[in-house]
């Protein structure tokens, strides 16, 4: 079962200012304000031009770095900070991790005041599965939540020290072009694959922290090539896409699973891009790995497409017509 990251663990986070023009002000007269943070929270803070690095246990670093984006928020909202703001502040980021007692399956992120949540019975057996299993496979048609809510759940184990590092991979595989002609260096030919896990993962956290995060490695969002020879400890790794992997790369992908990680696989079984003979990696797991213990696989169906209203009608039009074709033949 996955082990939470220990809470008494030294993590070290820097934190680029949102207006450095503004420091004197969210730093307080002779820094009282971050010698409220240092004080009440136990860390240790160093600042330097537009940068504030943060020294201490993970938890309390996590609660300081709270304090320091809720008070760059009242600056930018025009409030006035003083150390009742703070203290505010302080005593606000004691409340993160708590779960929503009226709703298990609610998930929060980093953007303050929202809950992720499973809307049909379908997605809630996908994050009852994720929470409860190491590794789990989960296939279903487009719209149906697979990537956002397996991003949601990292974040969510992110931010509550259940898990140090969150890593969102994706096959780059071409869809009619050709990577070598694409234009520009290897990142740019890349990143377009990559995009739909830059969307969901901003749907959960402001840009300057998805930046901070990535900086201090904290979250990485990589084509799969670039997974061989590692090995991810204390991480929850997701596989999007995974149709488009071979047998082959899905191998190398799941060995790729350390000490307490998760891994999450999502794909959709009906859109698989790779060359024709090619088996695809995610319907080869699903025949071979069924029955393992720790192991969960959950299908998607149409009726949990929570998209605009036209997806679930596309999505059925289209499987018709393959059905059709497929009788023809």
């Amino acid at each position: 079962m996955h082990r939470p990251a220990g809470s008494n663990k030294t993590l070290e986070l820097s934190i680029t200012l949102d207006n450095p023009q503004k420091r004197d002000l969210l730093f307080g007269p002779a820094d009282k304000h971050l010698k409220m943070i240092r004080q009440a929270l136990g860390v240790q803070v160093f600042a330097r031009d537009d940068q504030l690095k943060l020294t201490g246990p993970a938890r309390n670093v996590s609660r300081a770095a709270a304090v320091v984006e809720q008070l760059q928020r009242d600056l930018k909202q025009g409030v006035p900070l003083n150390l009742q703001n703070v203290c505010d502040a302080i005593n606000s980021s004691g409340d993160a991790g708590r779960p929503d007692q009226s709703n298990p399956d609610a998930m929060d992120v980093y953007v303050a005041g929202q809950m992720i949540r499973p809307k049909t019975p379908g997605q809630r057996r996908y994050i009852q599965a994720v929470f409860s299993h190491d590794l789990v496979f989960c296939t279903g048609p487009a719209g149906t939540g697979k990537t956002y809510l397996a991003v949601a759940v990292a974040v969510n184990m992110l931010k509550h020290q259940q898990a140090k590092r969150l890593i969102l991979v994706r096959p780059a595989v071409e869809a009619g072009e050709k990577l070598g002609f694409l234009p520009g260096d290897m990142q740019a030919k890349v990143n377009p694959y990559l995009r739909p896990l830059f969307d969901a993962l901003h749907d959960m956290m402001e840009y300057e922290q998805i930046r901070r995060f990535m900086v201090n490695d904290l979250i990485e969002v990589i084509p799969l090539a670039f997974m061989r020879g590692r090995t991810l400890n204390d991480s929850v790794i997701i596989l999007d896409e995974a149709q488009n992997t071979t047998a082959a790369q899905m191998l190398m992908f799941l060995t790729r699973m350390g000490h307490g990680s998760k891994m999450i696989v999502t794909g959709d079984d009906s859109q698989v891009d790779l060359p024709e003979g090619v088996t695809s990696g995610l319907l080869d797991a699903n025949s071979r790995l069924i029955g393992i213990d720790g192991l969960a696989f959950v299908q998607l169906e149409r009726s949990d497409i929570v998209r605009h209203r036209l997806v679930q009608s596309i999505v059925q039009a289209y499987s018709k017509n393959d059905k059709d074709r497929h009788q023809e033949q």
